[in-house]
């Protein structure tokens, strides 16, 4: 138990963080887009997604495609993913965000030394 509650402890949450481009309205608003990852290590599955993009409607989609999928497609599936269903200017900095996500994960794996189920 964590905190109180009955969190599952294999559900860690994963931040990355990169520069959006200047002129587009998310760029304005945050300077940085935020990709954030609910994972379950034992899986690898992704089970929650969010990203801070200027409206609810991108961050959901956003969200929608990558929840379902599994980390260890790796960084390029996942990009790819990203690169077919959305056409905005902050596409380059959401894919480096999962990147940054992936070797967080691959890091987080290594040191806690977690087997994960297949």
């Amino acid at each position: 138990m964590i905190g109180g509650s009955k969190l599952n402890p294999n559900l860690i949450l994963f931040s990355g963080y990169a520069k959006l481009p200047t002129g587009i309205t998310a760029g304005e608003l945050y300077k940085t887009i935020g990709v954030i990852l609910i994972i379950d290590v034992k899986t690898g599955g992704i089970v929650d997604a969010d990203c801070t993009l200027a409206t609810e409607l991108a961050s959901k989609h956003i969200a929608r495609a990558l929840t379902g999928h599994n980390i260890n497609e790796g960084p390029e599936i996942l990009g790819k993913i990203v690169d077919r269903i959305y056409q905005g200017g902050a596409k380059k900095a959401i894919i480096t965000a999962i990147k940054i996500i992936y070797d967080k994960y691959r890091s987080f794996m290594a040191e806690y030394d977690v087997i994960e189920e297949n």
